[in-house]
């Protein structure tokens, strides 16, 4: 990656995070719950029988009742666990919020190391994180091509459905042959689909 689209990322990543983190908790809660009852909605969630996820850091839409929720409705959840000597992550099956989830290496909780590794081909929808995104299905992740790599794992027809404020909607965004898309992105005000 060229020094200035690699600068041009990291600027539209620290301005949409700057964004985000000023977000009064009251805002970010009648948000998130918006994105949430439209995520719940979604033809592709409902029909999934393996859902994969993201334990939610920081600013982030919060996951855990998603996370509640599709376990509750008897689907098989699947969260990252990072392999940092291997860079990528790895999905395990997660049936316990409280007792699978430990703090992984950068305080994100991820699962356990008893939870079963199950291979990303599996999964039927998979919720992904990110830090901005275009109407297009375009994704800026966190920088560490993590994400980017695991989702070359999941097979052709897996639904890949980020969850997003508004304000992380954005025109255009530098991108490069490496940066993996998603096909719908569920925010507090609108769906769209790429």
């Amino acid at each position: 990656m060229s020094a200035g689209l690699k600068a041009a990322k990291k600027a539209l990543r620290e301005r949409v995070i700057a964004q985000r983190d000023a977000l009064s908790p009251a805002a970010r809660e009648a948000q998130t719950q918006s994105i949430l009852h439209s995520l719940l909605c979604l033809p592709a969630y409902k029909s999934a029988s393996v859902v994969a996820a993201y334990a939610s850091m920081a600013s982030e839409f919060g996951t855990a009742e998603f996370m509640r929720h599709a376990l509750g409705e008897g689907k098989q959840l699947l969260l990252p666990r990072i392999d940092k000597a291997k860079h990528r992550l790895d999905l395990h099956a997660v049936t316990d919020l409280q007792s699978d989830l430990v703090p992984g290496i950068w305080g994100i909780r991820e699962p356990a190391p008893h939870c079963q590794r199950v291979d990303a081909s599996k999964a039927d929808f998979m919720l992904v994180p990110g830090v901005a995104f275009t109407k297009r299905g375009e994704r800026l992740g966190y920088g560490g091509g993590y994400y980017d790599r695991l989702l070359t794992e999941v097979a052709p027809d897996t639904r890949r459905v980020a969850a997003a404020f508004a304000i992380q909607i954005v025109e255009e965004m530098p991108l490069d042959e490496h940066d993996q898309p998603v096909h719908v992105i569920v925010t507090n005000l609108r769906t769209l689909v790429a």
